[in-house]
């Protein structure tokens, strides 16, 4: 299943004082794709997430917002792991339920449908513009893809997850540049504490306008940042 098509180059990363995060490579400095779609989020969803907060309180939205990142993370790891082809000594302190999650993911999606993997947390840059790191570039139900995983506390709707799309046409974007490929598919692939598993996809020109509209959140984001 692994095809070591590309070689790909590691890459730096900074966090600032704000918590925004930078990559550079050779010299150069971009800000990631996440700092760049937090720091130009539409009024309406900065409202939204305000609103959350005020809920909840404050105290609360930080607890289940570190839970989340926390729980997210071990996922991956054991899915990034399970994909090497080994078993991480983590796996023994993770919580049951995160595994489960993982395992809900490869037996659903990847086992079904990945047929040749690239890269697991592939690093890639795209200059003057952003960079990041990809859960999975490879091919995915016979199509060039950026797969990313996903944890979420409940089921999630399509027009919920723009940012997710747009993760993925950014990523696609720097890969194409970097190493001559057409990826023209996105796919997302969510579960949440239940087990209750989504897979969305989006591809060809609905994918090209994803990419046309991270191209405008960078342009807004340097707008408002000076670089």
């Amino acid at each position: 299943m692994w095809k070591k098509k590309y070689c790909y180059k590691e890459i730096s990363r900074v966090t600032d004082k704000s918590g925004a995060r930078y990559y550079s490579s050779n010299g150069a400095k971009v800000p990631s794709v996440t700092t760049i779609l937090d720091k130009t989020k539409s009024q309406k969803d900065k409202d939204a997430l305000a609103a959350w907060k005020n809920k909840v309180g404050h105290t609360e939205a930080s607890r289940i917002s570190k839970e989340s990142m926390s729980r997210g993370d071990k996922m991956h790891k054991y899915i990034e792991d399970a994909l090497h082809g080994k078993q991480s000594f983590d796996f023994e302190i993770m919580n049951d339920n995160e595994k489960k999650m993982a395992q809900v993911i490869l037996d659903q999606a990847l086992e079904k449908k990945l047929n040749e993997i690239w890269g697991c947390e592939t690093p890639l840059f795209y200059p003057e513009s952003h960079a990041g790191t990809t859960d999975l570039c490879g091919i995915y139900g016979n199509e060039e893809s950026i797969v990313d995983f996903k944890s979420s506390t409940k089921t999630k709707r399509r027009e919920w997850i723009t940012d997710y799309f747009l993760q993925t046409a950014a990523y696609a974007l720097a890969h194409n540049l970097q190493h001559n490929t057409n990826i023209k598919q996105g796919v997302i692939l969510i579960c949440t504490p239940k087990l209750e598993f989504q897979e969305f996809t989006i591809k060809d020109n609905e994918f090209l306008w994803f990419q046309k509209k991270f191209i405008e959140r960078v342009e807004q984001y340097k707008m408002l940042h000076g670089h």
